[in-house]
Parts: C-alpha cells; structure tokens; sequence
C-alpha cells in the first residue's frame, strides 16, 4: 500500500533552515513546516545522486517493504538507510523519479 509522504523539489539555491545531509553532499528543508509535506532540495556539486534525482521532482510514497516496492521496477538508488530507523529507495518511472520510504520502530 502507498501513502504519500512527500513532494521533493530540486533547487538550485539554499533556502532558509536547510541543513545538510553530509554523506549524500545536498541540503533539505520545508518537509516539517508545509502543510503539504513540501520538500525543498539543493546539491552540491560533487552530489553522486542520479541528476534525474537531482533535476526533476519527486513524489514519495511511504510502504511497508523498500524491497517489496522497488521488486520488478527500474531502480536508480539502491536501498539505503539515510538515518536510524529509514530505508529509501528510488525508481524511474515514466520518465520521473518516484521515491519510497519504510520506517521501522526499534
């Protein structure tokens, strides 16, 4: 089952209240504060994300399997675990990154 989680945007200058996530080499904000779970991103130059990724908005959906989700589709990010408790992944779907998102409780 999908639930929308959120809207990224790729931007290409740093807004107020980013802050970085040091291994992927990008800054986030607005996910928290927007009503709509609007999410703002700018990378830095060096960012190894796909540019699909880092050029295109993506819509996230938040699902019980990463694994499960990602079966079958064309991947372009392998799953991850950016911070405790999170897997993500992305695919391409139709020309648009599409981004999925398991929490686990520990």
């Amino acid at each position: 089952m999908l639930r929308y989680h959120h809207l990224g945007l790729p931007t290409d200058e740093k807004k107020d209240g980013m802050r970085r996530l040091d291994d992927l080499k990008m800054w986030v904000c607005g996910y928290e504060e927007s009503e709509y779970k609007i999410e703002w991103m700018y990378f830095e130059e060096e960012c190894e994300l796909p540019e699909l990724v880092k050029s295109v908005p993506h819509v996230a959906f938040e699902v019980e399997s990463v694994a499960e989700a990602i079966q079958g589709k064309h991947v372009i990010i392998e799953p991850t675990s950016p911070s405790d408790g999170l897997i993500v992944a992305f695919i391409e779907e139709n020309g648009a990154p599409i981004e999925f998102i398991e929490t686990r409780s520990y």
